[in-house]
């Protein structure tokens, strides 16, 4: 590193620095973004505005449960509800209070591995998960919620508080809510999940969750109802967002636990794969239930009969009976939803939108579309480790040197001609220049705190020699400096991307384009989802085109992966394997501002901490950002409350932004898709009345 250090130290010597300065593109604010009349607008609420926790004067139920209850195979529906349970006001509903019956089709490219999402298991992907498993708090619908109200919903938990010193968090459960095969749903699920899965070493959940995820927290049962979570630090309430899907969702104590090794299970291993998807009516807090799986065919849940939920009239939801998940390909998902034999998708795939929309806008298109705001947002990441993450060799070092280099990361940035990077995926007003960061229109942008280095390929060159790069040999591509480890060759990067999606294909493909444009070989390393995931955790990367996750559009998710507070948080920084982080100045001062962020309570402090933040990273270039672009919804139009300008990923996926349980067909648009009519879910399968 110090010989690398030298020489461009040395070679910077030899280059004329008002010659060089002359040929530099000043940055500016980012271009302003196209109009987009296709875009659908929220209708913003206050958290209150959407539902309560109530009793109501009587309930209300699908005439074919009703038969169960009088065969004496089920209690009655005011026995299977809580005493107070959570009502979605209908002034929210933008349809308004629905009717039984209907299926909804997904068509997802996952496979399930089984049931236990607490042993780590997927369960296929698409919004299956989100059907099935209820957290104790919830995000989705935030997207349609005022700023000055923004905080989690409450869900499993309608209510917690904190101590005087903000080191104590207590949290209340919904009473008498009951697992779908009846079992009481309280605390003993709580100390389960806390001290058997997120806090025992052999076991992952699917998300990810672990202590950290909490700060730390150390969790004690009060009651039946109540718990208490205890922090070193005051006010963590990034927590409360952690504990919405898919981290603070608890399973089925009383069906997991006797197969878990602490509690006289077989194995680690049998435990995971206790609960394969064959196994039918596996318990569950969501609105549905696993009652058929076909292996690469189609897997069918049907209505939850203990689910917890109500309209403001009493009808017990969800509406919706049925809902099927066809097991094909994400590509084909997008493909059916648009001819109508599916119903739902999230379409994020750039490429295919004038297609999607030329056919939507169609008299007898069976699908509508709704595009959201641009919160799909690709980022070429530089790996900033200089002391030993992923144990590069000397050309990997010598590749880190110059990723440290400020004036080599603008040079990357102003070789990437976003417009036309942008125009490769999609023709049309859907694109925008990215300059990295927060993403525009999102509640803690500030386009006056975003500084954006515009297109030039002689301004990119004249970084690069600011660098201390020539191109000794003169065939159009820079050297290594003499006396590099790296050689004296061109210098060359390589950029990690996934080639699951076309998009990441696409993109990954036109930035090693235009880098040879300006003078940098680049080679691709494409890798399938989960490899691309195992070399960026391992730090086996040069640099690395990725898609953004949510901790850019709300800030006040994932919080702690903005910055490298910790050895491990930061994507393209991490600490080397003694546990050292070696932050450039800069990053200390985003690990500054992140850290006040987190430990704030005032809004607006926190939006100035914000602006700081988006200057360092856009000033620095902590990612070189490329492009950004809305998702859409399709949705088959016999949906009806389908909220306006709902975004198909911002604090979670669409399949919980609408709200699915309240989601509905009305009579006249009822189609005869329900596979298994008139059953409820048992552990054999679906089960009649009679």
């Amino acid at each position: 590193m110090k010989v690398i250090s030298g020489v461009l130290t040395t070679l910077m010597l030899g280059v004329s620095a008002s010659a060089v300065t002359a040929k530099m593109v000043e940055p500016t604010t980012p271009p302003p973004a196209p109009s987009f009349s296709a875009q659908s607008e929220p209708v913003f609420v206050k958290r209150a505005d959407i539902f309560d926790y109530r009793a109501l004067d009587s309930y209300t139920e699908p005439e074919f449960v009703s038969a169960f209850v009088e065969a004496g195979k089920l209690p009655p529906v005011k026995d299977r509800l809580p005493a107070e349970p959570m009502v979605y006001k209908t002034a929210n509903m933008p349809d308004g209070t629905g009717v039984y019956g209907g299926t909804l089709r997904h068509v997802i490219g996952g496979r399930p591995e089984g049931w236990n999402f607490w042993g780590g298991q997927s369960q296929g992907w698409g919004g299956i998960d989100i059907g099935m498993t209820e957290c104790l708090t919830r995000t989705g619908p935030l997207f349609m919620v005022e700023s000055t109200d923004l905080q989690p919903l409450p869900n499993l938990a309608p209510g917690w508080e904190w101590s005087e010193d903000g080191k104590t968090l207590t949290v209340h459960l919904i009473e008498g809510a009951k697992w779908s095969d009846g079992d009481p749903f309280d605390t003993q699920d709580i100390d389960f999940y806390w001290n058997d899965i997120i806090m025992d070493p052999e076991v992952t959940p699917l998300m990810g969750a672990s202590q950290a995820t909490y700060n730390g927290a150390t969790l004690d049962i009060v009651d039946d109802h109540s718990f208490t979570m205890t922090f070193d630090t005051p006010f963590p309430e990034s927590v409360l967002y952690n504990m919405a899907y898919g981290n603070f969702c608890p399973g089925p104590s009383h069906v997991l636990k006797p197969h878990h090794p602490r509690h006289g299970g077989e194995s680690y291993d049998a435990f995971i794969n206790a609960f394969p998807p064959e196994k039918l009516g596996f318990p569950v807090m969501g609105a549905w239930v696993p009652v058929e799986y076909r292996s690469d065919d189609i897997i069918v849940l049907r209505r939850n009969p203990y689910y917890w939920k109500v309209d403001e009239d009493g009808n017990q939801l969800p509406y919706l009976n049925e809902v099927h998940y066809r097991l094909s390909t994400w590509a084909d998902r997008d493909v059916q939803a648009v001819a109508g034999t599916g119903d739902f998708s999230n379409l994020e795939q750039a490429e295919n939108y004038v297609e999607a929309l030329r056919r939507s806008a169609a008299d007898d298109a069976p699908a509508r579309l709704a595009f959201g705001p641009r919160t799909i947002g690709y980022t070429l990441y530089p790996n900033l480790s200089g002391n030993g993450w992923g144990e590069p060799d000397a050309r990997a070092q010598a590749v880190r040197e110059l990723n440290r280099n400020l004036d080599f990361r603008k040079g990357i940035s102003q070789a990437i001609d976003r417009r036309r990077l942008g125009e490769s995926l999609v023709k049309g007003p859907f694109t925008v220049q990215y300059p990295g960061g927060l993403y525009a229109g999102t509640s803690y942008y500030d386009n006056d705190s975003t500084v954006f280095y515009p297109y030039s390929l002689e301004s990119a060159r004249a970084h690069f020699e600011a660098a201390g790069l020539k191109d000794t040999d003169g065939n159009g591509f820079y050297n290594w400096p003499d006396g590099s480890p790296a050689g004296n060759g061109d210098v060359q990067i390589t950029i990690l991307h996934t080639f699951d999606y076309q998009t990441d294909k696409n993109l990954a493909e036109g930035v090693v384009a235009m880098l040879e444009e300006a003078g940098i070989r680049a080679a691709l390393n494409s890798l399938n989802n989960n490899d691309r995931d195992a070399n960026r955790d391992a730090g086996t990367y040069d640099w690395m085109v990725f898609r953004n996750d949510k901790e850019l559009i709300t800030v006040v998710q994932q919080t702690d992966e903005l910055a490298p507070i910790g050895p491990t948080t930061a994507r393209n920084h991490r600490a080397n394997p003694a546990g050292e982080l070696d932050l450039l100045d800069w990053e200390q001062d985003m690990v500054d501002v992140v850290q006040a962020f987190m430990a704030s309570r005032d809004s607006d402090e926190r939006a100035e901490l914000m602006k700081r933040y988006q200057k360092l990273y856009t000033e620095n270039l902590y990612g070189v950002g490329l492009t950004a672009y809305p998702g859409a919804l399709i949705i088959n139009k016999r949906f009806a409350n389908i909220p306006s300008g709902v975004p198909i990923f911002m604090y979670n996926w669409a399949e919980d932004n609408i709200i699915r349980e309240r989601v509905y067909v009305p009579e006249d648009a009822q189609r005869d898709h329900e596979l298994h009519p008139k059953t409820l879910p048992s552990a054999d399968g679906p089960v009649t009345a009679g």
